[in-house]
């Protein structure tokens, strides 16, 4: 995870910044969305509606309020004890060409990039020129995947709603083309 106490400095990517994603909210610091301390970035629209969501206001596709990528970044920089984003939901994967842009600009601000979303992984793998998936595949550090299961929320999984999703290291996954389980998944099972 990168130095909080470093500068980030602005990646001279022309255009991206200025993309916009439809956002249900943002949370400034959270701890419990991924390791370290991390800005969230729910985005609005989920198709999966899954019973028990804890965010259901976040499913329909119209709402939330819009935002340029540079402002989010913005707010990001301005909190230099920041180790990551987490891209939530709703599901980015709705808005996979915007939320793309996000994970690509932070990576290259030195920010850890984790994504929920209600797809499995393979799923997005087979489709992944469609939508723009590709891009926040390729963008993500760590992917929670798989539609949440009230049935299977206790106890309570580390940082994931219910035990039957996963926690992946997308790198080592897109290299080996198969899913390769985050040491965030594992460490919890010691």
């Amino acid at each position: 995870m990168p130095d909080g106490n470093r500068p980030r400095e602005a990646p001279r990517s022309p255009g991206l910044e200025y993309l916009q994603i439809n956002v249900a909210g943002v949370v400034e610091e959270s701890f419990s969305d991924g390791p370290g301390i991390r800005c969230v970035v729910f985005a609005q629209g989920c198709r999966h509606r899954c019973p028990g969501c804890h965010n259901p206001e976040t499913h329909p596709l119209a709402g939330g309020r819009w935002l340029k990528i540079r402002d989010v970044l913005d707010r990001m920089r301005k909190n230099p004890i920041l180790d990551g984003v987490t891209l939530s939901g709703g599901d980015p994967f709705e808005q996979a060409e915007g939320f793309g842009a996000l994970a690509e600009l932070a990576k290259k601000n030195g920010y850890h990039v984790m994504t929920y979303t209600g797809y499995l992984f393979e799923f997005l793998l087979e489709h992944r020129e469609e939508r723009g998936w590709g891009r926040l595949l390729a963008w993500t550090d760590v992917l929670v995947d798989g539609r949440f299961d009230p049935a299977r929320r206790f106890p309570p999984p580390r940082f994931r709603g219910s035990d039957n999703q996963r926690i992946i290291d997308v790198e080592r996954s897109l290299e080996l083309r198969r899913v390769v389980r985050s040491e965030l998944e594992r460490s919890r099972q010691n």
